[in-house]
């Protein structure tokens, strides 16, 4: 499972630009499958806590749903003017946070009254697009494999 911080320790400079993206707004946009297949796109909010980005949602939400039955998923960080760092996303699997003290430690203390759904992402990929010098630039992080940068005009 690759966490946020092994994004840090691998690629650091990447790492801290697509989080400021992620926190230069509240909410963003969460991809999910439905259960036939088709995507599913819903506002969510993310943090930084410990090791991991986790992010939650109300108790029996169908974002919630879709990932209890398949953990794939990306979250794009709310677009921002690109002098701001770019367009960041990330993708992976999606892993239910259950054991009530572990979910505390994911608490934030924004979250609805009553229970909710928490998530921490098993990082598998995440990617920086940004316009350098008229060109077009992606950046992207992959675990273990180091930072793959591709430019386009």
């Amino acid at each position: 499972m690759a966490t946020w911080r092994q994004f840090e320790e691998e690629a650091a400079e990447l790492a801290a630009t697509v989080k400021a993206r992620f926190e230069a707004a509240e909410t963003h946009v969460l991809a999910t499958t439905r259960l036939d297949g088709s995507p599913r796109v819903s506002g969510s909010e993310v943090d930084f806590k410990g090791a991991d980005l986790s992010f939650g949602s109300m108790l029996g939400a169908v974002k919630a749903r879709d990932l209890q039955r398949d953990g794939r998923c990306a979250i794009h960080a709310h677009p921002a003017d690109p002098e701001h760092g770019g367009d960041a996303k990330v993708a992976g699997v999606a892993v239910e946070i259950t054991d009530p003290a572990e979910k505390k430690a994911y608490t934030t203390g924004d979250e609805p009254p009553g229970d909710f759904h928490a998530f921490r992402l098993d990082l598998r990929e995440a990617v920086l697009t940004s316009v350098e010098d008229g060109k077009l630039v992606i950046r992207v992080w992959r675990p273990g494999a180091g930072v793959r940068t591709v430019s386009r005009t």
